[in-house]
């Protein structure tokens, strides 16, 4: 049976699979280009996302993944129930702050959902869009992909948390070179810096992120569920700190096997933990 999709937000598409989450950005005539609306929406989503679901793939229809903010936001007369970013600008920076927080839900609540989240980019990702891409654990793009960060044109800085994972990839002075003078990043060099886990032809791309999806549903739920936030703290924590996650969940791990292997047998499992 085909799922029926759900629309949390005019310009998003939700349907759910089984274990798979797939969440489409549905606004191809404006190159799925973003308002704070559709962060909201984004946020809320991975807020309440059903725990039994154990990947979530972004994707977006149409030419291009997301052409960023859409620039109407940031004009005198900005889209329809929208805020306007000008009246936004000419508040208090304290109040100012506590909104773009607000914008910030729809890309850093991805990195604590339990499932593995996989974002498919084609053509242009700019800004806004190249954050959302950043927000997953694992990227796969064709080989028209243009990421690129634009802020800096209009005067401004990324802002939606896609800086920390820029950097991690590629490092402090090609994120600067990147964000500074907002020049896009091809196919090729997203794989080589490590933006991007593989580049494939535009008609491939749907089949290759199928076949990661497979690959990862394959994997054994309670140990992908505990690789994810094992593989993000090492990135962040001291080498001391980060041995300890690892024990931890190794232990949880072990104790759990140990259970169903007991009940299996038909008698008590043995603790390692």
């Amino acid at each position: 049976m085909t799922p029926t999709p759900t629309r949390p937000h005019p310009h998003l598409r939700v349907e759910r699979d089984g274990a798979l989450l797939t969440v489409t950005l549905d606004h191809a005539e404006r190159r799925n280009a973003q308002t704070p609306s559709l962060w909201t929406a984004l946020g809320d989503l991975a807020a309440s996302l059903d725990p039994a679901v154990r990947v979530v793939v972004l994707r977006a229809e149409g030419p291009s993944f997301s052409a960023g903010l859409d620039r109407q936001m940031l004009s005198p007369a900005p889209v329809e129930g929208e805020p306007s970013m000008l009246e936004v600008a000419a508040r208090s920076t304290t109040e100012t702050e506590d909104l773009i927080e607000g914008f910030q839900h729809g890309f850093t609540r991805w990195a604590d959902v339990p499932a593995v989240v996989v974002a498919a980019v084609q053509g242009h990702a700019v800004g806004a869009g190249f954050q959302l891409a950043l927000a997953a654990d694992l990227r796969v793009v064709a080989d028209d992909v243009q990421l690129a960060m634009r802020e800096t044109s209009l005067g401004l800085v990324p802002d939606l948390a896609g800086l920390s994972p820029l950097v991690a990839a590629v490092g402090p002075a090609r994120a600067l070179e990147i964000c500074a003078t907002g020049r896009a990043v091809g196919a090729i060099e997203a794989v080589n810096t490590g933006l991007a886990n593989v580049a494939v032809p535009r008609a491939e791309l749907d089949a290759t992120v199928a076949d990661l999806v497979a690959a990862l549903l394959s994997t054994p739920e309670a140990a992908l569920r505990a690789l994810k936030p094992l593989v993000r703290s090492a990135a962040t924590e001291n080498r001391t700190t980060q041995v300890r996650f690892e024990r931890e969940a190794q232990a949880r791990l072990l104790h759990d096997l140990a259970q169903g292997l007991g009940n299996a047998a038909g008698g008590p499992g043995r603790s390692t933990a």
